[in-house]
């Protein structure tokens, strides 16, 4: 059984109409997608971006499982202290594989420590984490690649005047793992003094690839998520590319390099500027919002690799199935031609729930009975994709047999290769982003961080907003 398939039909004229990608413009851009495919077995090879080989390191699960048990034994609570990709893949691989309301589950029936990702640095957030956690039984993850990333460091240093006030500063150290550069940052200057345990983050692995490393993974792992069938179902994706040896991809059998062809051609040929992912299931709503920072991040560029001025890039947004054919569907079947479609689909749901027969003289209700909660599910993402293809939107689903740890892994990876090929059609360096780094710059001036006075300076001397145009009531 496949792990997944990739059902790009609905994105070709020849079954939506003129918004769709003609075949012959696919055949037109062969020659550039084996170029791009070229490039990216290129990255792989020279070890130029990491994420490709991130599915092999199984000496870190091995690591990384020992850390976990003994967490297990020691801990009731565990905290993710991260922000964008040092958060949103652990929100999505606990939101797919552990049961939707785990942390509510008794100890015995969890697999592991109660999970809590507070991804964002508003006080109120943070101090009702707290509030319900004993600080003796709690361990927190701090996870930046740079080691300085203040948001992160802000609430580690909260976390950690929190918990010495309770075991005090000679035991804190243990409630502590950090996760970060090799070598590089201020969370590895204090760890030798300390004794702060530390997890490496490879220097090569961008923070929106960084799911399947430690990043991700440790926090799976204490939750009793399955890390090496997450390898397992990465790697079988990769080995699908054939990146060894010298060969022409198959474009018309490679999921990954066809899908990206086709968004690139809707995006520069159709207009298609806005990516909706849209997921027809619980499990894997999240696996979106980690799906738009990597879309997003990636291929949101101002200048191309030659310094080029072309402001390239889909906006990816997030629907849920089926909440939003009660919000959101209307626009996208009757707005504006501006956006593609990806559904998130799941054929068989760990649950199986029959809808009671009741009321049989009230045909609002009889037709109802005795079906499954499943099928209803299903029938109305059927039916919804169908009346998008008939109002001539593209969409394309990406579906999978079960949520599993290797379907999840290899969701995972066929999105970051699409995107690493997408970026190489776009021209553009996929995996840096300056537009972040000058707001975070910015931010350090007005902290007054030494070295960024001149940015406070910039942010001061800045027009003020005109006041008749600040409103209020």
């Amino acid at each position: 059984m496949a792990l997944l398939t990739y059902d790009l039909n609905n994105l070709l004229a020849e079954r939506i109409g003129p918004q769709g990608v003609a075949l012959d413009a696919i055949r037109a851009l062969e020659p550039q997608l084996q170029e791009a495919f070229a490039r990216v077995r290129e990255l792989r090879k020279n070890k130029t971006v990491g994420f490709f080989d991130l599915p092999d390191n199984l000496a870190l699960c091995d690591e990384i499982e020992g850390i976990a048990s003994e967490l297990r034994s020691q801990f009731d609570n565990f905290v993710v202290i991260g922000i964008g990709g040092s958060a949103l893949g652990n929100i999505a691989i606990h939101s797919a594989i552990n049961h939707p309301e785990y942390n509510l589950l008794p100890r015995e029936t969890r697999k592991g420590l109660r999970l809590f990702v507070p991804d964002n640095i508003d006080p109120d957030r943070l101090r009702g984490v707290l509030d319900v956690l004993d600080p003796k039984r709690t361990c927190f993850n701090v996870i930046t690649k740079s080691g300085n990333t203040a948001e992160s460091i802000a609430t580690f240093l909260i976390a950690r005047e929190w918990v010495m006030a309770a075991v005090g500063e000679k035991s804190h150290a243990r409630h502590f793992i950090f996760t970060t550069d090799p070598e590089k940052g201020e969370l590895r200057k204090i760890s030798p003094r300390f004794g702060y345990r530390c997890l490496p983050i490879p220097p090569t692995v961008g923070g929106r690839f960084s799911v399947l490393s430690a990043v991700g993974l440790l926090s799976a792992a204490v939750t009793g998520v399955n890390i090496r069938a997450l390898f397992e179902g990465a790697r079988a994706v990769r080995e699908s590319q054939k990146f060894e040896g010298s060969a022409a991809a198959d474009v018309w059998r490679n999921p990954a390099l066809l899908g990206a062809g086709l968004h690139y051609l809707l995006d520069v040929q159709k207009k298609k500027n806005i990516h909706i992912m849209y997921s027809y299931s619980h499990r894997l709503r999240d696996v979106a919002d980690w799906f738009r920072q990597l879309w997003a991040e990636s291929l949101g560029k101002k200048l191309d690799k030659q310094g080029k001025e072309v402001h390239v890039g889909q906006t990816p947004e997030k629907a849920v199935g089926v909440t939003d054919q009660h919000s959101q569907v209307q626009l996208y079947v009757e707005g504006p031609f501006d956006k593609v479609i990806t559904f998130l689909s799941v054929e068989k749901f760990e649950s199986d729930v029959i809808i009671p027969r009741a009321f049989d003289d009230l045909e609002g209700f009889a037709y109802l009975g005795n079906q499954k909660l499943a099928d209803l599910f299903h029938y109305e993402e059927r039916a919804t994709r169908l009346v998008l293809t008939q109002a001539g939107r593209p969409n394309c689903t990406l579906r999978v047999p079960k949520v599993s740890e290797q379907t999840l892994g290899a969701l995972f990876f066929l999105l970051e290769l699409q995107t690493a090929y997408i970026g190489e059609l776009y021209g553009i360096d996929t995996y840096n982003q300056p537009g972040v780094e000058e707001g975070k710059n910015f931010a350090y001036g007005l902290l007054g961080r030494k070295g960024y006075e001149a940015k406070k300076a910039e942010f001061d001397a800045a027009k003020a907003p005109d006041p008749k145009y600040v409103l209020s009531v």
